[in-house]
């Protein structure tokens, strides 16, 4: 079984610039993709300040770092994405996904496995879109990706044992936590997380409590972070998104109904962190 020592990031968002973190600690040559020069600019300066800051803290030394960013290279053009393995983190449409993996698929060798980081689109249904859907697999990382330990590798009807057996390896290698798990609406973490986030914006919607304070009493309860505070993080156009998929894809239970609070916040386009608002201001 052959390892992998190459991967494309396609996506230079959060997500993308987070993986392609991960990906360098963890050793390996890594390209960082998307059509966008200036969200690859911005993704070059978000990892370089991140590596340094472990530099401050101890964690690593600056031969560490040197080579760290020397295995990372940026490109605007997708014909120089060629690697062992590539994750897409891309926009949540599915449409987009398909035409991106179609456009990669032509480029790479049939070993070349693809992966999707989407947090809730159906592996079988992206799969379906392409001529090999034997090495499409669902390699799903959170938010913030060099910090969180969880990834979910999922499994699609067509997804070859091998090239899930080489994504659990790496994961690991990365110093994750691998789950598998099967396709399935909203695999684990976001079909669980639902409750989390749609129960705190009825209370909110029904005057019970306020934001701050729902977020207050969570993180102090435990959690790392408060409902608001994450889906600001996530971005509000994203986990939206996703209570619609899981919703709909669940036969649009009244218990998953997507809070027309966070539709408002989309409508108005205040998603968060990344427009400077959401339900909090940045």
């Amino acid at each position: 079984m052959k390892s992998i020592q190459s991967i494309v990031v396609c996506g230079a968002g959060t997500m993308g610039s987070g993986i392609a973190q991960v990906a360098i600690q963890a050793g390996l040559k890594t390209i960082q993709f998307d059509l966008n020069e200036s969200a690859l600019a911005k993704s070059k300066e978000t990892i370089q300040a991140q590596i340094k800051r472990l530099v401050e803290k101890g964690k690593l030394s600056e031969d560490q770092k040197a080579q760290m960013l020397g295995l990372l290279h940026f490109t605007s053009s997708i014909q120089d994405c060629k690697a062992d393995l590539i994750i897409e983190a891309i926009i949540e449409k599915i449409e987009v996904k398909i035409e991106l993996f179609k456009q990669l698929a032509a480029i790479n060798g049939p070993s070349t496995i693809l992966a999707t980081n989407t947090s809730s689109i159906s592996i079988d249904a992206i799969a379906d879109g392409l001529v090999e859907p034997s090495m499409l697999v669902g390699m799903h990382f959170f938010n913030p990706a060099p910090i969180m330990k969880l990834v979910e590798v999922i499994a699609g009807k067509h997804s070859s044992p091998e090239a899930i057996e080489l994504l659990m390896n790496l994961t690991k290698t990365m110093g994750k936590v691998p789950v598998l798990c099967t396709d399935s609406p909203g695999f684990i973490v976001n079909r669980v997380a639902r409750h989390y986030y749609l129960e705190a914006m009825e209370m909110v919607s029904n005057g019970l409590i306020d934001i701050e304070s729902v977020d207050s009493m969570m993180e102090a309860a435990g959690f790392k972070m408060g409902p608001f505070k994450l889906m600001d993080l996530i971005g509000m156009d994203i986990n939206f998104s996703v209570s619609n998929i899981v919703w709909e894809a669940l036969g649009k239970p009244p218990r998953l109904t997507p809070s027309p609070l966070q539709r408002e916040k989309v409508a108005n386009g205040e998603l968060g962190k990344k427009t400077g608002k959401g339900f909090y201001s940045y």
